[in-house]
């Protein structure tokens, strides 16, 4: 082991030490099931809104953004527009009736707002549909986060993937199952600061090696392809219209992620939801920024690469000193974290409570939490051992299904439309199964509209969405006539 990886092991040491404490600090605040699950609905703005943040990006943000915008060029900026839109308009509409009905009816998780008010024989289907759509998507969406790891660990210190996999899982296992929801919130602030960090320096330094803008744009538009020099992939007329929509149409995700919502149902008051919007959107606005521009000086910096997902971290090493390298790793390897630590809980909360089946072991609710985690993590460690895919695709694809699945619904709530319990289970399960459709088969409409883009197509992230929207939309007319 050569005196660089000794200095980027060290920190990289030093850092989850950090945070397994912040977990045996948050165990002692975790003493019901509210507190293990949602905080007890104290979150204050700073915690909230940058965990948020930290907790929507993982390593698709700091690897699969600057990879596709290594890939794609210019037309990769509707990415970052997509994103800013969403959560904007999240955080502007959804978030402060989320809030208002969190502390209102006390409820704990996104399936108690979906089975708000809903009684008789379509509840417990809405509450099964739910749960195995979360845990389902959450399943492959932590192995995104994992391969991730892998890939970071395999860079940087040579271990192979599947050990480098399994210790990724191990640190994070480690302080979700001490301290829940605080853990998870705390940690994932640390990781948010340090990925904002990294996406100031690491382009920015890029930026002052290139010799400025104007040092930039000579070298990329040398070497770079037609297509990566358009803002619209070289397409024209309906074709770039239809490739924007598919792009921006990732913020319609954004309505439906169960990870993400239980941090509006968490948060303390009106006062904290409007200074974590501000400080939410400027760190936004930064991460996704600064990766569009890292993906493209990478085309100049470093060329070709067998894996356009690994251009941060070869960068990292062009750019930086090995301690600096270390902090950027330990950035990356946060940005994978504070997702999958968010997803695991909220899927065991999906098994423990939406299930009900902490219901059935009184005084232990957290203790079969715990045992949910566990088992979700295992579950994914198998899949990203087992089945091959790139950490962009497998994390587009669990965005999409639960935004489809569960957006339209979170959208007629925060609209008060009214609709049927039979239509919520409908638009949920027609939401879910159309984008993982489109997903596997994204010319299935080509004659409609020819938009594949990388993996899926504007069909996956977009016609999901509204078929669900159309079937609430139906139901609200019938139950206001």
């Amino acid at each position: 082991m050569n005196q660089n990886t000794i200095i980027i092991l060290t920190v990289l040491v030093v850092y989850k030490l950090a945070l397994i404490g912040v977990g045996l600090w948050a165990q002692r605040r975790s003493g019901t099931i509210q507190d293990f699950l949602i905080g007890d609905r104290q979150l204050g703005p700073v915690v909230a809104s940058i965990s948020y943040a930290a907790s929507s990006s993982s390593a698709w943000t700091l690897l699969g953004m600057s990879g596709i915008a290594f890939t794609l060029g210019l037309s990769a900026i509707w990415f970052v527009v997509g994103s800013i839109v969403g959560m904007t308009v999240s955080w502007t509409f959804v978030a402060p009736k989320l809030m208002e009905l969190s502390h209102k009816r006390k409820l704990t998780t996104l399936t108690d707002i979906l089975i708000l008010d809903v009684t008789g024989a379509w509840r417990k289907p809405i509450i099964y549909g739910a749960s195995l759509t979360i845990i389902a998507c959450f399943s492959f969406y932590v192995a995104a986060q994992l391969q991730g790891a892998g890939q970071t660990f395999n860079h940087a210190f040579g271990v192979d993937q599947q050990n480098s996999i399994i210790i990724g899982a191990a640190i994070v296992l480690i302080y979700t199952l001490l301290g829940g929801f605080w853990a998870v919130s705390v940690t994932d602030t640390i990781q948010g600061i340090l990925m904002l960090l990294a996406a100031i320096l690491l382009p920015l330094t890029a930026y002052i090696h290139l010799g400025g803008f104007s040092g930039f744009w000579a070298a990329y538009s040398e070497i770079a392809q037609p297509s990566q020099q358009s803002w619209f992939n070289s397409r024209s007329g309906l074709a770039a219209f239809g490739f924007i929509v598919g792009i921006v149409g990732i913020s319609f995700g954004t309505f439906g992620q169960p990870h993400l919502l239980v941090r509006f149902m968490a948060l303390r008051s009106p006062r904290a939801l409007a200074q974590a919007r501000i400080i939410a959107l400027v760190w936004f606005a930064v991460v996704f920024g600064g990766m569009f521009f890292l993906g493209l000086a990478g085309r100049v910096l470093v060329g070709e690469i067998d894996n356009p997902e690994s251009v941060f971290i070869a960068l990292t090493e062009t750019l930086f000193s090995p301690i600096m390298a270390g902090i950027i790793i330990a950035a990356l390897l946060s940005a994978i974290m504070s997702t999958a630590d968010s997803q695991l809980l909220a899927g065991s909360a999906a098994i423990s409570h939406d299930l009900g089946i902490g219901q059935y072991f009184k005084g232990k609710e957290i203790f079969v939490s715990r045992l949910a985690i566990t088992f979700m993590l295992v579950v994914s460690c198998i899949i990203a051992l087992n089945i091959p895919a790139t950490i962009f695709s497998r994390a587009l694809l669990s965005w999409s299904a639960l935004g489809s699945a569960f957006g339209p619904i979170i959208i007629a709530r925060v609209l008060n439309l009214k609709a049927s319990p039979r239509a919520l289970f409908f638009a949920m399960s027609t939401g879910f199964l159309s984008a993982v459709w489109f997903h596997f088969n994204p010319n299935s409409l080509s004659w409609l509209i020819d938009t594949q883009i990388i993996a899926g197509s504007v069909h996956e992230r977009v016609t999901s969405f509204f078929l669900g929207v159309i079937i609430l939309l139906v139901s609200h007319k019938q139950c206001t006539k």
